[in-house]
């Protein structure tokens, strides 16, 4: 019973989260010579590379404006959402150069770059970024096609008469 009694006394004396929280260090803005940060983002089987810096809001994507690359909506309101979420719509120039996949893919994989590039430009905003799950890689690829099957799973057509 006194082994207890010591270890709890053992643990008053150690110091608390929040002391802990104090000692570490504030993370630091990481920007190259020009002021930008860069980030890698990825999704199914496509890779960007992202480049941010402060500006009008202009987004390149292989060169092109970002309505011309990806013309559907949705594929731009995906890229647009670590901007909303850190509320910093137009005050990023963004440019970026993806390539494989499809063109979901790599909406998705400029959208973690972004995401990513921002937490290293503003440390500050990596809470919220991570709260809505911008900073997790989604990992989730094609499964491959097996033999004697159709495709990754799905068996051949069968009939009994």
């Amino acid at each position: 019973m006194s082994d207890t009694a010591n270890a709890f006394a053992g643990l008053k004396s150690m110091p608390s989260a929040v002391a802990a929280e104090a000692a570490t260090p504030k993370r630091e803005p990481k920007r190259d010579a020009m002021g930008r940060s860069y980030a890698t983002g990825r999704r199914k089987n496509a890779i960007a590379r992202v480049w941010i810096k402060p500006g009008k809001g202009e987004i390149k994507v292989n060169g092109r404006s970002l309505q011309v690359y990806f013309a559907r909506p949705t594929l731009r309101m995906i890229i647009d959402q670590p901007f909303q979420i850190s509320e910093r719509t137009e005050q990023f120039d963004v440019i970026c150069t993806v390539a494989g996949g499809g063109l979901s893919g790599q909406a998705g994989a400029v959208r973690h770059g972004i995401s990513k590039a921002l937490t290293l430009y503003e440390p500050a905003l990596r809470p919220a970024l991570k709260r809505a799950g911008l900073l997790t890689r989604d990992s989730r690829t094609v499964e491959r096609k097996k033999y004697g099957k159709r495709k990754a799973r799905r068996g051949m057509q069968w009939a009994k008469r």
